[in-house]
């Protein structure tokens, strides 16, 4: 290998560190309650701190979501694929949850009176 080749090496690592950075500190601080939206609408919004079992069920089907100890994982889906199911848990750092057949997202988020956070039906004018 040449000098070259070693030089842009390095930049690619330096670059990938950088993104890996930017990323794993870009997420919601301090969540304390999950939002689930369907197709962009807001459907529920529960505590992070209260344990309880939400069944949601939209016209698309039927999920249930686990909420214990400060974070949420989806238990139940009868999606075809059930990758909801297998997807980490999210909780007071951030995170979501997709279910593609159930066009239905679930993610950490701080307060709905936080305006640090993320409100996909607000438009601003």
């Amino acid at each position: 290998m040449r000098k070259w080749d070693y030089l842009l090496i390095i930049i690619m690592l330096a670059a990938a560190g950088v993104i890996w950075l930017f990323y794993s500190h870009g997420t919601v601080k301090n969540a304390d309650q999950v939002c689930a939206r369907v197709d962009g609408k807001e459907i529920g919004r529960w505590s992070l701190y209260v344990d309880d079992e939400i069944d949601i069920d939209t016209e698309f089907g039927h999920n249930r979501l686990k909420i214990e100890k400060g974070t949420a994982v989806m238990v139940e889906a009868d999606c075809p694929d059930g990758y909801c199911t297998e997807q980490k848990k999210i909780g007071e750092k951030g995170g979501s949850i997709i279910c593609l057949p159930h066009h239905l997202v679930v993610e950490a988020s701080g307060s709905k009176e936080d305006t640090s956070g993320f409100e996909v039906d607000t438009i601003a004018q």
